[in-house]
């Protein structure tokens, strides 16, 4: 059975590696969970009643913590985040509904103008919305004219919109934008493009 526990830090040391070589020997002999967890508990009570631990030799509160509850999703950012992959959604370095202002003010403009200089992340990130709407243009039903009223700003570009898609994109089936690339911008040398209508 275990020594008794008596005097200072250093009989604990002792302990608690006596009581580390009888754990490795009963778990040869393969005993249960149940009591090696509770060869484990005793390891670590008779270790904190002396206050250092048989591992770090580090200062054990004889206080005992209250348990917490079992941790959610909480909306703050945890220290540890997981890699982007496959994620094929531009963030663009803004919260969603900003980014959603974004791609709307960027596809109306885009086809009021028929071509804008931008960032090279943001004029590829707008290509799909843009080819979206002369899509919705060129089908000219109710629901798609209502589909894209939604999204552009400027609801007499969306007429004009749907008069002139049907017959500049007749024979054309996708790919209703061009994404050149220009030289970096002057101020944080970021990557500029230029987006037009093809």
């Amino acid at each position: 059975d275990l020594p008794r526990v008596v005097g200072s830090s250093r009989s604990a040391l002792a302990i608690s590696a006596a009581a580390t070589t009888q754990l490795f020997a009963l778990y040869r002999q393969k005993l249960t969970m149940k009591t090696t967890a509770f060869l484990c508990s005793l390891l670590v009570a008779g270790a904190s009643a002396f206050g250092v631990t048989s591992f770090t030799g580090t200062h054990i509160s004889t206080v005992s913590q209250p348990v917490s509850a079992p941790r959610t999703h909480s909306s703050s950012k945890s220290s540890l985040e997981m890699m982007r992959h496959r994620k094929r959604v531009p963030k663009l370095g803004k919260p969603a509904d900003q980014r959603k202002a974004l791609l709307r003010a960027l596809t109306t403009e885009i086809i009021r103008h028929g071509r804008i200089k931008t960032t090279a992340v943001r004029a590829k990130a707008v290509r799909k919305h843009v080819d979206h709407m002369i899509q919705l243009g060129k089908r000219g039903d109710l629901h798609a004219r209502r589909q894209a009223l939604a999204w552009i700003y400027d609801k007499d570009l969306v007429h004009s919109l749907f008069e002139a898609a049907p017959e500049r994109y007749a024979e054309r089936e996708g790919g209703y934008t061009r994404v050149l690339r220009t030289m970096p911008r002057q101020g944080d040398n970021a990557k500029m493009a230029v987006i037009e209508l093809v």
